[in-house]
């Protein structure tokens, strides 16, 4: 063995060869790993994928911004509203282009009838696509 031994009556001097036993024995089991594992890696499943054509992306749907504040105040797309005039607006946005995707920022106090009520009139005007804007706060 390339071990030291006990008998003090030898030269004292350190060892000048390196024990390999433990390096060939990690390497025996990596190969046998390696082995083990190479030809399910080689194994290959048929797919029949389905053929798909590029198709140009539509076009970008109208955007309304609708704010709601605490005391109830509508804000559409920047300019103070009237409740009444809510659902003609809507009506003339759909009317201009069929793609229209409605975003309300609501505030936290607003009761959530007042929400539903807006989501309802935004049914009726026909827009399917509504987000809810929040505010991030740290």
């Amino acid at each position: 063995m390339s071990f030291g031994g006990f008998n003090q009556d030898k030269n004292n001097s350190p060892m000048s060869e390196i024990n390999t036993t433990p390096m060939v024995d990690v390497m025996l089991v990596l190969l046998i790993i390696f082995m083990v594992t190479a030809p399910l890696i080689t194994n290959t499943v048929n797919v029949n994928l389905p053929n798909s054509k590029t198709v140009a992306s539509p076009e970008k749907p109208s955007i309304i911004n609708l704010s709601l504040n605490a005391q109830g105040q509508l804000v559409f797309n920047g300019k103070n509203i009237n409740d009444n005039d809510l659902p003609q607006l809507l009506q003339n946005e759909v009317a201009k282009k069929k793609d229209v995707e409605l975003r309300l920022q609501a505030d936290r106090d607003t009761r959530y009838q007042r929400i539903t009520d807006i989501m309802t009139e935004a049914n009726k005007a026909g827009i399917s696509k509504l987000g809810f804007v929040s505010k991030v706060s740290n």
